[in-house]
């Protein structure tokens, strides 16, 4: 009986080496294997370390002329740009209007989008054209200051603004206009100097 324990024993034992000795290399084989390469994010200015949202400290940058041009065209029926273009829209002057609501979004962007600085904007013009190919407006947006950071939000928001109301002024009209291709076309300025959209 001692014996044959004794022999029960030495099998399991040779089992276990047995065991080690074929795991042994794919372990080794794993170690060895490169680690998956971590992702490196893009800094973005208005995300601190900690991935909180911030306001830019812009107070080291020299002030400089800055200017931002943006797009968007606002698409209706060929019945309802003639009815703009008559005057005979029931709200009264709409490109008029919309042009004023464009040039006051830009001077308002600090209020409306919460990262943006407050800035004395030296210019803002609104140019609202018809595009009987849409049919419809092509609305464009011209901002300027002297400051220590751009106008690019401010263009564009002056831009959807004008558009917004061509649409409030006329819905009554026609409810499905839309609203399309709002973008920045230009900028120039800064550190960054200048760029262009393409195409």
């Amino acid at each position: 009986m001692a014996r044959s324990k004794r022999a029960v024993q030495r099998s399991k034992k040779k089992a276990v080496k047995h065991h080690r000795k074929r795991n042994a290399p794919a372990k080794a084989k794993a170690s060895l294997m490169p680690a998956e390469p971590t992702p490196v994010p893009t800094p973005l200015t208005h995300i601190d370390p900690r991935g909180e949202a911030r306001m830019v400290d812009v107070s080291e940058k020299g002030a400089t002329d800055r200017i931002a041009i943006a797009e968007g065209r606002v698409l209706m029926r060929k019945e309802t740009l003639d009815i703009v273009l008559e005057g005979n829209a029931m709200k009264g002057d709409v490109l008029g209007a919309a042009r004023l609501a464009g040039i006051m979004a830009a001077k308002r962007t600090h209020g409306l989008i919460p990262l943006c600085h407050p800035l004395p904007l030296t210019k803002v013009e609104i140019n609202i054209n018809p595009e009987h190919s849409l049919p419809g407006f092509l609305v464009q947006s011209t901002v300027k200051v002297t400051a220590k950071t751009g106008v690019e939000m401010e263009a564009l928001i002056a831009v959807s603004i004008a558009c917004l109301t061509i649409y409030d002024m006329v819905k009554a009209v026609e409810r499905g206009i839309r609203i399309e291709g709002i973008r920045l076309l230009h900028k120039s300025g800064g550190k960054s100097g200048e760029w262009n959209a393409g195409g």
